[in-house]
Formats: C-alpha cells, sequence, structure tokens
C-alpha cells in the first residue's frame, strides 16, 4: 500500500492538495487576498511536486528540470503565504526583510536549476540540492521561533505547528530519499511517505486556519452590517430635512455607497471607521441645523470630519491645509452652515480626483478691510478642463456652489459678497482657485 504510488492513500493526498488547491484559487477570485493566491499556489506547486512517480513515461522527462525548481517555487509561496497570515510587515518588521529576501533567492533558484539541468544534468542538482536544505531547514525553525516569541495569537500557533509537521516529515523523507532507505523499502514504505503525509497534515491544518479567518472575516462583516443599519435607523429618525437642505444629497448618497462598498469587499475596519467619521459628522451638522447661521470655527470643524471621509474614499489619498490669519477671531465670525463645504467637494470631484500624483487642496482664510476671504485651491486639473471633460455647463455641473452663493447674499443682503472661480493652470502647474468674499458680521 505505501510502495505503490498509484494506490488509494497517496491518490487521495494528491487530489486533496489538488482540491483544496481549486478551492482557494476561487476564493481568491471573489475577494482578491493574497493570501489565497499564495497559498493556492504553494499547493500547486506541492501537487506538481508529489505528480512525479504517477506521469506516463512520456512526460518523466519534464520533471528532470521541473523536480527541484517545484520545490522552490513551493517554499517562495508558502512563505509569501507566511507573510500574509501573520502580518509580518507590521508584526515582524526586520524578519519580513528576511522572509522577502529567502522569497527572491528562491524564486531565482528555480531558473537556475532548469539551466544546471541543461548543462550538467540531474545528479548535479541533487548534490547542489543536498547543500541547500539543510539551510532552508534551518531558516524554516528559525523563522517558527522568532514568530512563536513575537506574535501571540492561534494563527500564529497553528502555523507553526503544522510548518514543523510538514518540515519535520520532509526532512525525515529527504534523509531515506538521498542517504538510503533499505529499512524503509524492506518495510515496504517509500521514502516520500512521509512528505506525503506532512503535507497531508499540514494541509489540513492549514485549512483549518483559513476556515477561522474566513469564519471572523464573515463575523465582522455581519457586525458591521448590523452597525451600519443601527447608524442608518439613526440617521432616519434624525432631522432628515434639515441635513437635506443643508448638505449635497450626492455625498450622501456615496458615503452610504462607500460603506456598502466596504463591507462587500471585507474591508471590516474601514467600514467601521468610515461608520463612526460619518455619524460624527452627521451629528455635528444637525445640531448646527436649527440656527440658520454659525460661526467660522464650526464651519471648520465640520470640514475638518468632511475632509477626512473624503480622503478614504480618494484613491491615494491628498492634503488638506488650512491656513488662517492670526488676528481673526474665527468663534466670532457668522456664515452660513457648510457654506465652504461645497466649494471643497468641487475641488476633489472635479479636480484632483481626475490628477494623478500628489493631491493638494488649500484652505487660506483672511481678513482685509473688514472683508473676509475664504481662497479654497486645489491642483487638480483645473475647472477649464473639467469642464470641458464632462461635456456639462459650469452652472449644471456645480450647482451646490451657486445654491451656497445664494445662502451667503441671503445672510449678507447682498452687500460685498462675491464669490469667483479662477482657472490657475499655467502650462507646467494646473488647479483651481475659489475666491469667497464676505463682510466681517460677528455673532
Amino acid at each position: 500500500m505505501f510502495l505503490d504510488f498509484h494506490s488509494e492513500f497517496y491518490s487521495w493526498i494528491r487530489g486533496g492538495l489538488f482540491v483544496m488547491f481549486l478551492y482557494h484559487f476561487i476564493i481568491f477570485f471573489q475577494n482578491r487576498s493574497k493570501l489565497y493566491l499564495f497559498y493556492s499556489l504553494y499547493l500547486l506547486c506541492l501537487t506538481i511536486y508529489l505528480t512525479q512517480d504517477v506521469v506516463a513515461e512520456s512526460f518523466s522527462e519534464i520533471y528532470l528540470y521541473l523536480n527541484f525548481s517545484v520545490q522552490f517555487l513551493a517554499y517562495a509561496a508558502y512563505i509569501a503565504f507566511a507573510r500574509e497570515l501573520i502580518d509580518s510587515r507590521h508584526h515582524l518588521i526586520k524578519w519580513d526583510r528576511y522572509f522577502q529576501l529567502a522569497i527572491n533567492i528562491l524564486i531565482l533558484l528555480a531558473p537556475l536549476f532548469i539551466i544546471i539541468e541543461f548543462i550538467f544534468g540531474y545528479s548535479f542538482q541533487q548534490k547542489i540540492f543536498i547543500v541547500i536544505a539543510p539551510f532552508l531547514t534551518l531558516f524554516s525553525f528559525i523563522s517558527f521561533y522568532v514568530i512563536f516569541k513575537t506574535i501571540k495569537d492561534v494563527f500564529s500557533f497553528y502555523f507553526i505547528i503544522g510548518s514543523v509537521i510538514y518540515v519535520l516529515f520532509a526532512n525525515i523523507g529527504f534523509v531515506q530519499l538521498y542517504f538510503g532507505n533499505g529499512f524503509l523499502l524492506e518495510n515496504e514504505i517509500q521514502p516520500m511517505f512521509f512528505i506525503y503525509l506532512g503535507a497531508f497534515i499540514q494541509a489540513i491544518i492549514f485549512s483549518i486556519i483559513i476556515g477561522f479567518i474566513i469564519k471572523r472575516i464573515s463575523e465582522k462583516s455581519k457586525n458591521a452590517e448590523v452597525r451600519l443599519a443601527v447608524k442608518l435607523k439613526e440617521m432616519e429618525e434624525l432631522k432628515m430635512t434639515a441635513l437635506q437642505s443643508q448638505m449635497n444629497p450626492h455625498f450622501l448618497f456615496n458615503s452610504l455607497n462607500s460603506i456598502n462598498n466596504f463591507v462587500i469587499k471585507s474591508e471590516v475596519e474601514k467600514a467601521s471607521d468610515y461608520i463612526t467619521k460619518f455619524s460624527k459628522l452627521i451629528r455635528v451638522i444637525l445640531n448646527s441645523s436649527s440656527s440658520p447661521t454659525s460661526t467660522l470655527s464650526e464651519e471648520l470643524t465640520i470640514l475638518a470630519l468632511y475632509v477626512k471621509l473624503e480622503q478614504m474614499r480618494v484613491s491615494g489619498g491628498f492634503d488638506y491645509i488650512v491656513n488662517v490669519d492670526d488676528n481673526l477671531a474665527l468663534h466670532e465670525i457668522k456664515v452660513p452652515p457648510l457654506f465652504i463645504q461645497p466649494f471643497i467637494e468641487n475641488s476633489i470631484w472635479h479636480g484632483i480626483m481626475k490628477k494623478t500624483g500628489y493631491k493638494k487642496i488649500e484652505l487660506n482664510i483672511k481678513e482685509r478691510d473688514n472683508q473676509v476671504f475664504c481662497v479654497v485651491t486645489d491642483n487638480g486639473i483645473g475647472i477649464n478642463k473639467a469642464t470641458e471633460l464632462s461635456h456639462l455647463s459650469q452652472r449644471k455641473k456645480f450647482f451646490g456652489a451657486k445654491a451656497t452663493e445664494n445662502r451667503i447674499r441671503i445672510l449678507y443682503q447682498n452687500k460685498n459678497v462675491n464669490i469667483k472661480t479662477v482657472d490657475i493652470s499655467d502650462g507646467e502647474n494646473t488647479g483651481t482657485s475659489v475666491i469667497i468674499s464676505f463682510p466681517l458680521l460677528k455673532k
């Protein structure tokens, strides 16, 4: 039974590993997590390696080139899987460099051994592999020790258990395979038996780990969905009419859509963080909705919350810089609620969103001749280009800004109120500047 590689024992293990490869590879395409990609690649390489003794003779010569190379690729995928599982980039910052170095070396060795087969033959590959294998084992056990001492969670513990079992069994098979297997053959056991058994046990343990991970993600997603439902219900019960009259409905819709996207992608912590910030912003806005005016200080506080949400949604983020004259008492200056927000929103979605590279929005507030100047400047594509690309009129495109302009004029009774939008693109640099000026009116 243990001598014949075509027996049910060996066939079940090879088939099981291949099925697990397909399963985790499909999961990878569903959620794009590298954890499943690297584990599925590891299982694929392991399956290819273990299939060498049952392929047709016409294909057996291929394994003269693949036998050692596929082992190196399997080990590289295994290390990459370990990095994702234990998050070594954050928990083992120094040792993670050795992981990356080992991956690079193993990937380099794979084609190198194929070249060696072409030039020197299979026996020369064996001799080099016998030298390399102990170093791989030593590196493995040192890594297990570092992980065990540094990371205290159930995933790393089971990972070490599964890995140690496979490494020990693989080394038993390795020693018997290259340094004498008479004892095993006398007892009708193939030296590869231990490698098969170790791979099988390790695959079961790793699958249990991944099962726990999937369960945890599912629970977090459900909790996030519950929290989302609760928050949505709270918002529905609040003064939505006041919110709708002051806030661009597109932002509200896009924010809820962003939360939903985070949940679908299993980015639970991002969804939770977004919900917390969003609910805080809603509460602040509703608290100020009972009054037709607010202070410039309150406006900047709300803007800061709003910008943090938009920074989470914009790919690559952007810098938000606020400069205020020291002589301005912001808590005394009366303004319409959320009068700057539409201009910031336009800078984000019609300016920097369509730009590649570094993105920045700057808000400068100053006072001159009893007039307050709020200048919103971005380094986006420029208002002329944005209007041209959208095929829309500026009035239709920036309706939120127009509504805000009307509110400012009503508050200040059209006295010395001016809003000017300027394309500041000059060939090398691009961008838009919006200058809002109004009388210094104190509460």
